[in-house]
């Protein structure tokens, strides 16, 4: 072969050669790229879609880190799983948490500009809270736990929490101490509705020390759904609580005790042997008696546990056949679920008492903290409700275990999210012995409540409840 020939070759050889490397690199271009998505960021950001901007695409602004609201609500939340005792070492270790569940963007920043720009989005996880409330609603619907018995039934209960003893939060929360005592330590008062079906926060309120629990509920009523059943313990009674939720078309299930005085045979409704009477007492300041305010009509439960004392419960649901003695006792039951709930935020994730110096900061650790509780349990009760088993089930400690070792891997090392979680349940041994501890001389003994006081009306009083119907019901036909 002569030379220009062999040339020639060669040139078409190697023309040859550009084309298909071309040709391969196109088609290599074409093919999408694995992506490896953190699971535990994929199922955060699924339920915090809606808070994020969509021109806040990069994570910098010149040379400033841009917080958007989902950065800042995932720091936040990662800040109220970790158990370092201050704020800037929860900050650290969430931030290198965000690195491995959003990788190849730039994480850096500080503290004081993270809660510099949380401070600016002053009402965040009000927006949060909004967004999960409806992402519960929608869940519990899908799974059918919406409803137990029948009932849309809520839980309330209040507690306090521990603040750093600074000048200004004792300014800001002042300090609660028992009469004749020193004054105790800056707190704060949270009062919490609980969802029975799914064992999740449905909202809560916040206050200083001496706040008013009833109140913080009276507040939160609106934000509970129509014909919903309110189940709370002694300390929630009185006339104008109980009144007000009535008024609201919304059901309640209450314990009473000594403290609260019933009246029978009335003759204001037709009566049956369950029916009392929750009436203003006699104002002796003025010796008149209150004729603005109809008695309520009510209906006393009783409920008896063997070795225990009688539980007195008052309700506006008088028809039986909706509200049985059975159910009325299951839910009390369940309404210990609140209280384990408290345990859960004071104890499991330490916060007992809070990290903050300052009011403002103080308040908005306090928010993510119930936040983030709620978002770990919202993951918990999704992945158990996959595998066909009750919500109430789901194990608290597991659950953080679970997220806390997740957030600390790579995606690749992360497994399976939901599988882990749908496994971090409680024990399901039954007990066979009581659960006892030790007398802890500082341990809070709360006396229970006692008997209702229950008397006859008298015949001023019946009279007084006829003159009431009499002229409700003019004013009926008259408006």
């Amino acid at each position: 072969m002569s030379r220009k020939k062999a040339a020639g070759s060669r040139r078409r050889g190697k023309r040859t050669c550009r084309k298909q490397r071309s040709i391969s690199r196109k088609h290599k271009s074409r093919t999408p790229k694995a992506v490896y998505r953190h699971p535990l960021a994929a199922a955060m950001a699924d339920l915090l879609k809606g808070l994020v901007p969509a021109a806040a695409d990069k994570p910098r602004r010149g040379h400033t880190l841009l917080w958007t609201p989902l950065l800042l609500s995932l720091c936040a939340i990662l800040m109220s799983w970790d158990p370092s005792p201050s704020l800037a070492a929860r900050f650290e270790v969430a931030g290198l948490s965000l690195g491995n569940l959003l990788p190849g963007k730039d994480k850096g920043g500080t503290y004081q500009g993270w809660i510099k720009a949380m401070m600016r989005n002053g009402t965040l996880h009000q927006r949060l809270a909004d967004r999960l409330r409806e992402s519960i609603r929608q869940m519990a619907t899908d799974a059918g736990c919406w409803l137990r018995e029948g009932w849309c039934a809520f839980t309330a209960d209040s507690s306090k929490f521990n603040c750093p003893r600074t000048q200004e939060n004792e300014t800001a929360f002042g300090c609660a101490s028992k009469k004749g005592k020193c004054p105790g330590i800056p707190q704060q008062l949270l009062t919490l509705l609980w969802h029975m079906g799914t064992g999740l926060p449905w909202a809560w309120e916040a206050g200083v020390a001496k706040a008013s629990e009833r109140e913080q509920l009276l507040s939160m009523l609106p934000l509970l759904p129509v014909q919903a059943l309110l189940v709370a313990d002694a300390g929630f009674v009185g006339y104008e609580l109980l009144k007000a939720i009535a008024d609201s078309d919304r059901h309640f299930l209450i314990r009473v005790g000594a403290n609260v005085s019933l009246i029978r045979k009335l003759g204001f409704f037709e009566e049956k042997d369950d029916t009392v009477y929750l009436w203003p007492s006699y104002d002796t300041r003025k010796n008149t008696w209150r004729k603005h305010k109809a008695p309520m009509v009510l209906r006393l439960i009783r409920i008896q546990e063997p070795g225990k004392k009688t539980v007195y419960l008052l309700s506006n649901v008088l028809d039986e056949s909706r509200l049985s003695q059975r159910v009325a006792h299951l839910f009390y039951r369940l309404r210990w679920g609140v209280e384990v709930f408290f345990r859960s935020l004071k104890q499991t994730l330490d916060r007992r008492k809070l990290a903050s110096a300052a009011p403002t900061q103080a308040k908005l650790e306090l928010a993510w903290a119930v936040i983030g509780i709620t978002v770990l349990g919202y993951l918990s009760v999704s992945a158990v409700l996959a595998e066909g088993k009750d919500p109430l089930s789901c194990s608290v400690a597991l659950a953080l275990a679970t997220v806390r070792r997740c957030a600390r891997c790579n995606a690749a090392g992360a497994g399976d999210l939901q599988t882990q979680l749908a496994a971090a349940l409680k024990d399901s041994y039954i007990r066979t012995a009581p659960k006892a501890s030790r007398n802890w001389p500082r341990r809070k003994r709360c006396k229970p409540p006692g008997r209702p006081r229950l008397r006859r009306a008298t015949k001023a009083e019946i009279k007084m409840a006829q003159d009431l119907h009499r002229n409700s019901v003019v004013n009926q036909f008259t408006a």
